[in-house]
């Protein structure tokens, strides 16, 4: 899930196409009588389109959600690297303090020695033996001195580099904490437009509802298992595989809330990500970079434990369990529930622990 494809249909075009449907099919021969109070539901026809405008709002919620959980992880990311320089920085400051206590200590005993130089009062030594041990003593002085100077000069350079590095990553923060915010919004938007067009159906065209999104599922379904694509797909899972299939299938129930990765409630890349998690790998926390960064295997060769991505813009994912089924989290309004892997658009299939 990414950026927010695009707003081709706002609330209100999409509650105006209720009220057209509603409008036709009461204006339709054999309803032209029926009484106000007992309206001529929609025809499935009707329902039908619907149900499609629903399937894209919730498909743009999740793919603004998919940014969202971006925006969220990179802006963790600098907050940890900016807490990083801080102490750098901090320790960095502390170092020099000393070395300028060093020099200064070191200036105040030349000073107390009449302010003359090393090097001329053992010039005027009266000792052979005292000047060949002054002299030594005089080297490792002269080392000391311009390694104590490289070092305050290194050090100085460090902690520019760093204050430079965290103005950076302070920058990158900010901008990641607007497109959080941005995408957030898309979220909410993208939400109340899905859920008040449902709303204005009556509760028996809300059961029809439900049926045609469960009959779309399984036509899909259905045409994928038709190919027989899984008569190859013999594959069996890994022992971390077997642990991730557990984690995922025991939040069966648990409701979806964008942005959330648990223990309570999950969002689809949320519950993947966490279910390999438990099966000690990390991987990506969006659906999109699990499409980027994990390997790619055929479809024809996907095993349980495998993460199957959907549509084009990889803003779903759910976690093969075999038989050609996923435990996927569907979106606002849904559960975590078991679903036919066909049953949307497979963009491709990715292997955490390949």
């Amino acid at each position: 899930m990414a950026g927010v494809t695009g707003k081709r249909h706002s609330t209100t075009t999409a509650v105006a196409l209720v009220c057209a449907c509603a409008a036709a099919v009461l204006a339709a021969p054999g309803t032209a009588f029926a009484s106000p109070a007992e309206p001529t539901p929609p025809s499935n026809g009707s329902l039908e389109k619907v149900r499609k405008e629903i399937e894209r709002l919730y498909r743009e919620a999740g793919t603004a959600t998919d940014a969202y959980n971006a925006a969220e992880e990179k802006a963790e990311k600098q907050s940890e690297e900016i807490v990083r320089l801080a102490r750098s920085i901090d320790k960095g400051q502390t170092k020099l303090d000393r070395l300028k206590a060093r020099a200064g200590a070191a200036a105040r005993a030349q000073y107390r020695g009449g302010g003359v130089p090393d090097e001329a009062r053992l010039l005027l030594s009266d000792s052979p033996s005292r000047f060949l041990d002054g002299a030594g003593r005089l080297r490792q002085g002269q080392h000391a001195t311009k390694a104590m100077l490289t070092e305050m000069s290194r050090t100085q350079a460090d902690l520019k580099t760093y204050a430079k590095d965290a103005s950076a990553q302070w920058r990158k923060l900010e901008a990641n904490r607007k497109a959080k915010a941005e995408a957030k919004k898309k979220v909410k938007k993208k939400i109340a437009a899905a859920e008040k067009l449902e709303s204005r159906l009556e509760k028996k065209e809300r059961e029809r509802l439900r049926k045609l999104e469960e009959e779309a599922a399984l036509r899909q379904q259905s045409a994928w298992v038709d190919t027989g694509i899984l008569k190859d797909a013999k594959g069996e899972a890994t022992s971390p595989g077997k642990k991730a299939i557990a984690f995922a299938t025991a939040q069966i129930g648990k409701p979806y809330v964008w942005g959330a990765e648990g223990p309570k409630s999950f969002d689809c890349s949320g519950l993947t990500s966490q279910a390999w998690a438990a099966a000690g790998k990390g991987i990506p926390r969006t659906s999109q970079e699990q499409w980027k960064r994990l390997p790619r295997v055929d479809v024809k060769n996907m095993r349980p434990g495998d993460l199957i991505i959907y549509h084009k813009d990889a803003s779903h994912v759910g976690l093969y369990v075999g038989d050609g089924a996923i435990v996927h989290a569907p979106r606002p309004g849904r559960s975590v529930t078991l679903a036919g892997a066909g049953s949307m658009e497979i963009l491709g299939v990715v292997r955490p622990d390949k």
